[in-house]
């Protein structure tokens, strides 16, 4: 089981790297993919992150799930990548699985693939969320979309995608072995 992180210069760094380290505690293979033609990208809040990959040089339909951290100004660029939107039409069409956190949830929305779901956001991107119905519930999964409100629900966002990619028996182990009640 495969899945794909993808960062841009102004990702939130935590979103995605909290979500990562939960699903590799709980056997994942998860893989950084910058979409700013480096390797290294500068995070929300300054900090280098050296991704696994860049895009241009990566298998997107190798991966059996796609994730977007939110962070500014990361999830307009994110938005803007012909390869990882085009990527993330393909998974959808497949019955892929799909996450986005905070704001990158609205790169879903301007593809069309929240469309009669129900998906969550960061507080100011709702009208981004074309044709779902908006909840403020932390972390929604409707169908093969699932969505968070922001850092603060990273963990459990990690949480709910391991319980979906494995099983709920491993989740609860990994929620447990990190002290998360």
């Amino acid at each position: 089981m495969k899945i794909y992180a993808f960062m841009a210069d102004g990702t939130e760094e935590t979103e995605c790297l909290a979500v990562a380290d939960v699903l590799i505690r709980g056997g994942i293979e998860v893989k950084t993919i910058s979409v700013s033609g480096k390797r290294e990208i500068k995070s929300s809040h300054g900090i280098t992150v050296v991704c696994d990959e860049i895009i241009e040089n990566t298998d997107l339909g190798d991966a059996d799930a796609l994730f977007l951290p939110g962070g500014m100004p990361g999830t307009k660029k994110l938005g803007e990548c012909k390869l990882l939107t085009d990527a993330l039409l393909v998974a959808n069409s497949a019955g892929k699985r799909i996450a986005a956190i905070c704001a990158a949830p609205s790169v879903l929305g301007k593809l069309g693939l929240l469309k009669g779901k129900t998906a969550t956001c960061f507080p100011g991107f709702e009208d981004m969320l074309e044709g779902a119905a908006y909840t403020r519930t932390g972390v929604v999964t409707d169908g093969n979309i699932t969505t968070a409100r922001g850092l603060g629900f990273a963990i459990d966002l990690g949480l709910e995608l391991l319980a979906l990619l494995t099983d709920k028996e491993n989740s609860d182990k990994i929620k447990a072995a990190i002290q998360y009640d």
